[in-house]
């Protein structure tokens, strides 16, 4: 029987993904890789498990559609709300021989080990931080460190809307880190739960005491993805290697294009697509 071919799907409810396939592409360039952008329906973070989750597979459906074997939920909202339901429910279903990862677990496996105190901050959405899930996985893998998480619900409309670097969004960066440092003086690893937030990653490291590391994900999950594919031949047999990549998303493509260099950083053409 022939093995199908395509490329690797990376999906995010917005742009926040980008700055995961920028870490993935680098390490792993080889690949080809399809990215989608739920733009027409984001924010993910501040609604509810059934509609996230309906939403994923939605998009997790447009993947496979397209010859992808293998699909990464670049989103922490996604992932902590939708992905174990597909992983469970629907893949043997729809595509029995075909995998989506998340990124929640890739961060949780290693998190652990950049702390000395053993006390970790997890900054996040609203979604995100209320499923519970860094905590839950990270119990897996140390089962000896403290989380402690904070919301950050004005940090994504700030990036999205390019206000991010502006005065106005330092209020909001001091806010949060003060309401997350106040849980526990003890904290000196905080991971930054969403992929939009790299980009205020300056100011959220200049916000906290310098002791502190501040980790972000797109590093992490390519190499995680790296180890998957080595550990699973089976899976990399199924990816095309001929270096593409291309996007998509379900709002305007023009609008997309002229944001997506901010996360992605270099410039990129789009097509619109309609989901559901």
């Amino acid at each position: 029987m022939l093995t199908q071919k395509g490329p690797i799907g990376v999906f995010d409810s917005g742009y926040g993904g980008l700055t995961v396939l920028k870490e993935v592409t680098a390490l792993l360039p080889q690949y080809d890789y399809i990215y989608l952008g739920d733009n027409a329906r984001t924010p993910y973070g501040s609604r509810s498990f059934e509609t996230v989750y309906h939403y994923t597979l939605q998009c997790v459906e447009w993947f496979f559609a397209r010859g992808c074997s293998l699909v990464i939920v670049a989103c922490n909202t996604a992932s902590a709300k939708a992905l174990r339901t597909i992983q469970q429910k629907n893949l043997p279903v729809i595509g029995a021989n075909k995998r989506v990862l998340g990124v929640i677990r890739p961060s949780a496996e290693v998190i652990g080990s950049f702390s000395k105190t053993g006390h970790i901050g997890i900054m996040g959405t609203q979604g995100t931080v209320s499923s519970q899930s860094y905590p839950l996985e990270i119990k897996k893998f140390f089962p000896e460190v403290k989380v402690w998480q904070q919301a950050c619900p004005m940090w994504v409309p700030l990036i999205e809307n390019n206000e991010h670097l502006n005065a106005g969004a330092d209020y909001f960066v001091t806010k949060y880190t003060q309401q997350l440092l106040a849980q526990s003086a003890a904290i000196d690893t905080v991971l930054l739960a969403c992929t939009h937030y790299p980009l205020l990653f300056n100011k959220i490291k200049a916000a906290l005491p310098p002791h502190i590391q501040v980790i972000v994900q797109g590093g992490i999950v390519a190499k995680s993805l790296q180890n998957y594919l080595m550990r699973h031949p089976e899976m990399d047999e199924k990816c095309t290697k001929n270096g593409s990549k291309s996007f998509f998303t379900t709002d305007d493509s023009k609008n997309f294009e002229q944001q997506a260099g901010l996360f992605y950083g270099l410039p990129i053409q789009a097509m619109q697509v309609e989901i559901g």
